[in-house]
């Protein structure tokens, strides 16, 4: 179980319910703790606050409790990741549970190494190494080049500075990759902007940012539990590519994750060559459903979520949600 999961926060959560939920209702059981859910629909089905914006959910389950507040109920959880390692075999009398594999996830255990060195050295051969330090010494004499990680001190204007570049590159990013982001949808954008202020201030979440002289041309948006950094989003500018500014970008991170005492450096969901090749533990995103086994729509809801879920995650292994994001991108 992870430690101040800062999805499961004070401010995440009253942020999210402000954007997307607005006035409705939140609700908590009582055999489930450090989740709050909302009721989307006039059936019985209770989603998790922040939904599938989070990068990672864990709650404690407590079965000394009955589930008189449970009756005819179905409860959501997205995106638990497999290696948080909740455990649903004690739960409450007629509550049952179902987990669903959806993405993929990788991470690197940072304890395995002595410091950035002992890793990098470990995880990359002799010359992959020297090419990553001859793009950062070339980018270093071409360019007045900073690193700034805002971590529990930050101030509005370049905070706004730096969002603002955010958004400029992810739309140049993407308008190259001819697809559409769904981090860039005007309710998810103002979330993360509304949202990360304040939970820099409260060390729940960073900005780290390479400068050339004052403007970003790399930003990541990360977020922390005790001893976990979770790599939520990330862009560089791609006036820049042939200095693999990304490469570099990830190496000043991890350095920084080795000086602040982070265990784990968390790549987050999805597949990409890039995360295979700097973590070294693979794991599963599960999504989790509760429900009430004496209830005859509660079993139909929780099993037609788990066909619906099963069949998403089958129509990625097909690849078809990249032709989606290419689709949309057309369309709009």
């Amino acid at each position: 179980m992870i430690k101040h999961n800062p999805f499961t926060s004070n401010t995440f959560v009253n942020k999210w319910c402000l954007h997307f939920i607005k006035d409705q209702a939140s609700y908590s059981f009582n055999f489930i703790k450090e989740v709050s859910f909302y009721k989307p629909t006039f059936m019985p089905l209770f989603i998790n606050v922040g939904k599938n914006l989070t990068k990672g959910m864990s709650y404690v389950l407590d079965s000394s409790f009955t589930s008189y507040d449970f009756k005819n109920k179905v409860l959501l959880i997205y995106d638990v990741p497999e290696y948080f390692n909740i455990k649903t075999e004690t739960l409450p009398k007629k509550i049952k549970a179902i987990k669903i594999e959806q993405y993929p996830g990788f991470l690197t255990n940072l304890e395995t190494y002595i410091d950035f060195n002992n890793y990098f050295s470990s995880s990359f051969s002799k010359k992959s190494r020297y090419k990553f330090k001859s793009y950062q010494r070339a980018l270093e004499s071409s360019f007045d080049i900073k690193y700034k990680h805002f971590y529990g001190d930050i101030s509005k204007e370049p905070y706004d500075d730096i969002f603002q570049h955010f958004n400029t590159l992810l739309k140049k990013r993407f308008e190259d990759k001819l697809e559409t982001n769904n981090n860039l949808i005007p309710k998810e954008w103002d979330f993360y902007y509304d949202s990360s202020f304040e939970l820099i201030l409260k060390k729940k979440a960073s900005l780290f940012v390479i400068y050339d002289d004052k403007k970003p041309i790399a930003i990541s948006l990360n977020y922390f539990s005790t001893n976990i950094l979770f790599f939520a989003m990330t862009v560089f500018d791609m006036d820049y590519f042939k200095y693999n500014i990304g490469k570099v970008h990830l190496m000043e991170l991890y350095k920084w994750c080795f000086e602040n005492n982070i265990k784990i450096f968390d790549l987050s969901k999805g597949y990409y060559d890039y995360k295979e090749r700097w973590a070294n533990v693979s794991y599963n995103f599960e999504h989790h459903i509760y429900y009430d086994s004496n209830s005859i729509s509660a079993i139909a809801i929780a099993h037609f979520l788990k066909l619906f879920f099963k069949l998403k995650q089958f129509l990625r292994d097909l690849k078809l949600n990249v032709l989606l994001h290419k689709i949309t991108y057309l369309f709009k």
